[in-house]
């Protein structure tokens, strides 16, 4: 009895622990723009070696799905237009980073796929890289490029085309297109309407909305997936 008493303690504390981290993640998310400037006062020249971090860490490691993406990139496009960050460092470093993320995180997969992947295995389990093969023969293409709008997917599509053995030539092309297109456009949003006084005020709502955004080309992709001929047929084989 006295060890579940000490216990309940423990665990209210762990919970407790976890929410506080959460909290943390979300008014970094959601607040970037103040988080930004106490960033850039603190650590001068040495944000920009930060920010290739984090969009290195978001794209390139599956256990940081959680950082800031899309809306990063906005805040930072932001900067720029203020004169906080020198844009002619913050897009090539960002794209670099977007780039070699993705790349480390194929390698990854393609060296951990078979070591992952088990018939004993519960989550990762051999029917999913099946599929993930078909899809990936399918969509390739397409699925990196995609999954560059929408947060969480982007850290693990590339781990999971090279757990499916994608062809890493193809893998090369889609990657630098997905992160050209994404790193000009949320960083060209971000110079161009970030300063408005109507996104400043509401810079919140702002991001919600780039998060929303972003996933809107997927849904567009999945539903013209489902009105091709056949698409019904090939779901219920």
């Amino acid at each position: 009895m006295l060890a579940v008493t000490a216990a309940g303690p423990a665990m209210a504390a762990a919970v407790g622990s976890d929410a506080s981290v959460l909290k943390t993640v979300l008014s970094y998310v959601l607040h970037l723009d103040k988080h930004m400037h106490q960033l850039i006062a603190s650590l001068g020249g040495w944000i920009y070696a930060l920010l290739f971090t984090i969009v290195f860490a978001e794209t390139g490691l599956v256990v940081t799905p959680f950082l800031p993406g899309d809306s990063l990139l906005f805040a930072c496009g932001t900067l720029c237009a203020m004169g906080s960050l020198n844009i002619l460092l913050v897009f090539p470093l960002l794209f670099v980073a977007a780039v070699l993320g993705d790349t480390v995180n194929y390698a990854m997969g393609a060296w951990l796929g078979a070591k992952v992947f088990t018939p004993e295995s519960r989550i990762f389990k051999m029917k999913y890289l099946t599929q993930t093969e078909q899809f990936y023969a399918k969509y390739g293409g397409k699925t990196v490029v995609l999954a560059r709008f929408l947060p969480i997917v982007r850290t693990f599509a590339p781990f999971v085309a090279g757990v499916s053995s994608m062809d890493y030539s193809k893998f090369v092309w889609y990657n630098v297109l997905g992160a050209t297109i994404w790193t000009v456009l949320f960083i060209g949003v971000g110079f161009c309407f970030g300063t408005l006084p109507v996104i400043q005020n509401n810079f919140s709502l702002a991001v919600l909305g780039i998060i929303g955004v972003s996933v809107l080309p997927v849904i567009l992709e999945i539903v013209a997936a489902r009105m091709e001929p056949g698409a019904p047929a090939a779901e219920s084989s």
